[in-house]
């Protein structure tokens, strides 16, 4: 019983300190696009909250699009609603 109550408290600890730590768990492959994680449909422009590019070291070339409802997608940077939505923004930010 000593023993388990020891292996707990240990695991206890270092979760933590590794959460005042600020490091992650996750690994950075998580931010990723992979072949069956591509949205093929359109996505209107009013429901698209951000956008991220997906890092290098990524086997896809991606940017992942979170929605005003928070869902997460991998959208085809060369789609052509894409470059559309992108050419709108650079557009709008400009003339502010």
């Amino acid at each position: 019983m000593k023993v388990f109550s020891l292996a707990l408290l240990t695991l206890l600890l270092a979760a933590l300190w590794t959460g005042s730590q600020g490091v992650s768990l996750r690994s950075p492959y998580s931010t990723c696009c992979y072949k069956d994680m591509f949205m093929r449909k359109k996505i209107l422009a009013s429901n698209i909250k951000s956008y991220q590019k997906t890092p290098s070291h990524c086997s896809h070339r991606a940017v992942r699009v979170e929605l005003l409802n928070g869902k997460k997608f991998c959208v085809d940077p060369e789609e052509r609603w894409f470059q559309q939505y992108q050419r709108q923004k650079k557009t709008t930010s400009a003339s502010t």
